[in-house]
């Protein structure tokens, strides 16, 4: 007999980190891995570049202004394989917690809005990057690629993948995530707090995206926010023009089930916590036989995904040569033209 699926707490952190400041960010974060294993969660999310911070500056002024930003933003964002990591990973394995993690990744002289994702032995299983940023944070981050869309096996969790911010606005970088199986997605998102005016930006409209994920892909999602602080606004903001564009508050995380509902109550706006609900997969089988977006309910017929998994480094180094038994060298032959072949689009297993 098949066993039941299985239930666990999950936790949407909804916090501030201490702003572009890496060594005092991480021990937040360690601080709040403990206080989600406390009150016995398995998963815990954190916010879009949890780690130094979200750029709210790019959005203030011109690039040119906004440059006098950078250096430190670059100095506290965090490199992969490194000791911040590693702590953030030892605090995973000690509290036996899953964690999904969002930075800002430094990779060389580039960044990229990215999401760590550890198991509860604090064993990396995935780092992903933004597949396309939003806006002006093209200004501040580089792409990722289709490797970046991805669902996870993780045990005591399920099928897990994440996404950031207005990537639950790509209808088809969507349809890729729930071709996958997707069962628990974690949503990383900056603040809320934005002027009416721009409704786009704002709590409504961004926390309706995630209760639509939860009930077209029929999984659950927990979606982590940031509130701003006042002293946020007062360290970027030179301008009344400027403090009318980012405001105090913002905050609201959620716990989203499969079919939509909303399972947990909000924190005020402006409150740091967690969001607590209990996620029972088997739930799921109920919400997608009514609709499964990328099964019964398709029609390939009609409308299909092309989906290019690969890779797409900037570089791609040539294959190695091989040697006969006569010592001479010849090309391999996955090489054409000094460049290795990786696949790529139109793939026959790249479609979807």
């Amino acid at each position: 007999m098949a066993q039941p699926a299985p239930k666990f707490i999950a936790a949407a952190v909804q916090a501030t980190p201490v702003y572009l400041d890496l060594e005092a960010t991480v021990d937040k974060t360690i601080a709040l891995v403990a206080e989600a294993a406390r009150n016995g969660a398995k998963l815990v999310v954190f916010p879009e570049t949890w780690i130094p911070g979200y750029p709210y500056w790019a959005w203030l002024g011109p690039p040119a202004w906004a440059m006098k930003w950078v250096p430190a933003y670059v100095a506290n964002s965090m490199e992969l394989d490194s000791e911040a990591e590693a702590r953030i990973a030892a605090a995973a394995a000690q509290h036996d917690i899953n964690v999904v993690l969002g930075f800002s990744e430094r990779s060389g002289g580039s960044l990229y809005i990215a999401q760590l994702i550890l198991d509860a032995e604090g064993r990396r299983v995935a780092a992903r990057r933004k597949l396309k940023p939003t806006h002006v944070e093209r200004t501040v981050f580089g792409e990722g690629d289709g490797s970046h869309l991805a669902v996870h096996d993780v045990a005591g969790v399920g099928r897990l993948g994440a996404l950031a911010c207005w990537e639950h606005f790509q209808p088809l970088t969507k349809f890729a995530m729930y071709s996958q199986d997707e069962q628990v997605h974690a949503a990383s998102w900056p603040s809320f707090a934005s002027p009416p005016e721009v409704n786009q930006l704002g709590p409504d409209l961004n926390d309706a995206a995630n209760q639509v994920y939860a009930a077209e892909g029929g999984c659950f999602v927990v979606a982590a926010t940031t509130p701003v602080t006042p002293e946020i606004v007062d360290l970027l903001c030179e301008s009344p023009e400027q403090r009318r564009l980012v405001l105090p508050g913002g905050g609201r995380s959620m716990v989203f089930g499969p079919d939509g509902s909303r399972l947990a109550a909000y924190l005020a706006p402006d409150e740091e916590g967690l969001v607590l609900a209990e996620v029972d997969l088997g739930l799921i089988p109920l919400a997608k036989a009514l609709a499964d977006p990328a099964g019964h309910y398709a029609r390939p017929d009609v409308t299909r995904l092309l989906f290019n998994r690969e890779p797409a480094p900037p570089v791609s180094a040539p294959a190695p040569a091989a040697a006969d038994g006569d010592g001479r060298v010849h090309p391999s032959p996955d090489a054409h033209d000094g460049v290795l072949s990786t696949g790529g689009l139109g793939q026959p297993d790249n479609a979807v």
